[in-house]
C-alpha cells in the first residue's frame, strides 16, 4: 500500500480543527510507516506554513511529527510563495516541491503523478 498525505489546514487559524488535522494526517501517516507501507507526506497551501510550527517542542503534535519526519517529502514551491513556509523547509532540508507547473506560480506537487504511481491521496 502507499499513501499520500496532504496537509492543507492553516496553523495560522489557532484552531483545535487546524489542529486536529494535522494531527491526524501525521497519524496516518504514522500509521501507514509502522505497517511497513510507503507513505509520503505534502503541505500544501496554508498547510506549508505547518513546517516551522511542527518544529517546536511545546507544539502537541511535536513528538509525532518527530516519528515521521523523515517521510515529509516537502512543501509545495507554489503555496509556500503565497502562504510562507518554504524559506523554513528549505533551512530544514526539505524540498520546494514544483513537478506540475501551474501557469503563474512557481509550481506544486503533482497529486497526478501520485495517482499515477498507485498512491492514494489522502487530504487534511
Amino acid at each position: 500500500m502507499k499513501a499520500a498525505i496532504i496537509v492543507l489546514s492553516d496553523p495560522n487559524s489557532k484552531s483545535e480543527e487546524a489542529l486536529g488535522r494535522v494531527f491526524n494526517a501525521l497519524a496516518v501517516a504514522y500509521d501507514y510507516k509502522n505497517a511497513g507501507d510507503e507513505v509520503t507526506i505534502l503541505f500544501q497551501g496554508a498547510g506549508t506554513r505547518w513546517i516551522g510550527e511542527l518544529q517546536k517542542e511545546d507544539n502537541p503534535v511535536h513528538a509525532l511529527y518527530e516519528a515521521v519526519k523523515g517521510e515529509v517529502a516537502g512543501v509545495s514551491c507554489g503555496c509556500a510563495d503565497v502562504f510562507g513556509g518554504g524559506e523554513e523547509a528549505q533551512k530544514l532540508g526539505y524540498d520546494l516541491v514544483k513537478d506540475n507547473a501551474v501557469p503563474g506560480t512557481t509550481g506544486l506537487p503533482s497529486l497526478r503523478k501520485l495517482v499515477n504511481d498507485g498512491y492514494t491521496v489522502l487530504t487534511f
